[in-house]
């Protein structure tokens, strides 16, 4: 019942481009076509060489880390990403996050499961957390973006979502208005989890956009302290492993 409701849902409002926004009414027939073949022929999908702990695409086969993460110490294992944060990718995002395109996240999810089920499987991931909003910037949006990314990656993957475990305990400014120096200390302490003790050996943090990782970064600390075994992370995008400027 739950995916006839669905496939008449997909017919009658069919879904439309994340990239160039456009009605897709080719999906009508092929509903596996969830973005237009022009535009995916324009992105960046994340390649080697990369930075081995944040997945960051570098310029030099000899380079083992970027740039952040040589300057400090992360609390994950090991991150991913999908796409290089520019462009359409830039765009899409956008749209996502500030014009209500939530139907953008089953594109995402599916493709972020493509790409990174074998990884997921391979570090035996238990729960899938996203990044949590504060509670004045969920008000605001309406939802989270990171969680309807992890709810589709869940839906191809069967790892179960964990929504509520981390809390933004701070409404902290947004990072990408700050420094580097103020982005360490704009998320200090940003995150809790609602449990004393976190019963989960290897947990997957999942967002849209990972920057200097310092978001990532901080939500790992925390579950790692409140026990957590391992972590992990994925990102739809993600910027370069070099010094800008």
């Amino acid at each position: 019942m739950k995916i006839y409701l669905e496939n008449l849902i997909h017919i009658v409002f069919p879904p439309r481009c994340p990239f160039c926004d456009k009605v897709l009414f080719s999906s009508v027939l092929v509903p596996q076509d969830l973005a237009c073949s022009s535009c995916r022929s324009k992105l960046e999908f994340i390649q080697e060489p990369v930075c081995k702990k944040c997945g960051k695409p570098l310029t030099d086969q000899r380079q083992e880390y970027c740039y952040d993460c040589k300057r400090h110490h992360c609390h994950f294992q090991q991150g991913k990403a999908l796409w290089v944060y520019q462009g359409e990718v830039k765009h899409s995002i956008y749209r996502f996050k500030y014009q209500g395109r939530q139907e953008y996240a089953r594109y995402y999810g599916r493709e972020l499961a493509q790409k990174y089920g074998d990884w997921i499987r391979r570090h035996s991931i238990d729960a899938l957390v996203p990044i949590p909003l504060s509670r004045k910037r969920y008000r605001q949006r309406g939802f989270n973006q990171a969680k309807l990314i992890a709810d589709e990656v869940s839906r191809q993957t069967k790892v179960p979502v964990y929504g509520n475990l981390l809390l933004r305990v701070h409404d902290t400014r947004a990072q990408k208005e700050l420094n580097d120096q103020e982005r360490k200390n704009n998320l200090k302490k940003a995150f809790k989890t609602r449990a004393n003790k976190v019963q989960l050996d290897h947990i997957l943090l999942i967002d849209d956009i990972y920057t200097t990782g310092s978001t990532m970064n901080e939500a790992a600390g925390e579950l790692k302290q409140s026990g957590a075994s391992e972590v992990y992370c994925l990102s739809l995008s993600i910027g370069r492993g070099y010094q800008e400027g």
